[in-house]
């Protein structure tokens, strides 16, 4: 099993990369969002998650001797940067913010779905059961994203008819 190893340990490298480049997008979002008070505080509830993420998926990779890709890691956050400079000149910032938001959730459940099954195969059942702790924070924030997606997206075209900082 030794590729089925290869590709376990590549996959938990791109995943710590994932969400090196989450915590870079979220903790940019959280700043800039002023208006809307309840996805700030989801957000900044899944950074804290996002971080704990992080931080397990770590732990993994140095017990299977294998260290996080800084190369993966670097590039993540400068996607999410490079992602979010376009945000900072549109006016509809936070309804983009909040689907890029929620197809990326969904990205990140793809991601832990595979790592379960992965883990299941190699029978790395400690490694399992932080991918599943994670898949359900993930589940978690996209269903929350998916149940308010809709009050965002009416409180932005609110704001935004009466002329009030909608962006943010």
């Amino acid at each position: 099993m030794t590729h089925a190893k290869d590709n376990f340990i590549a996959w938990l490298k791109s995943a710590h990369a994932m969400e090196e480049q989450a915590i870079t997008s979220l903790t940019a979002q959280t700043r800039r969002l002023e208006n809307y008070p309840d996805l700030k505080a989801r957000m900044l509830e899944h950074l804290e998650e996002t971080r704990s993420q992080a931080d397990a998926l770590q732990s993994l990779l140095n017990d299977f001797s294998g260290a996080p890709s800084t190369l993966k890691d670097i590039a993540g956050r400068i996607a999410a940067t490079v992602h979010g400079i376009p945000a900072l000149v549109m006016n509809d910032e936070v309804v983009k913010f909040s689907a890029q938001a929620y197809a990326f959730e969904h990205l990140e459940i793809a991601t832990y779905r595979m790592l379960i099954a992965a883990a299941d195969e190699l029978g790395e059942t400690e490694a399992q059961a932080v991918f599943e702790r994670i898949l359900a924070e993930e589940m978690s924030m996209a269903r929350w994203l998916e149940d308010n997606l809709d009050p965002i997206t009416r409180v932005f075209l609110m704001r935004d008819e009466r002329d009030l900082q909608a962006k943010r």
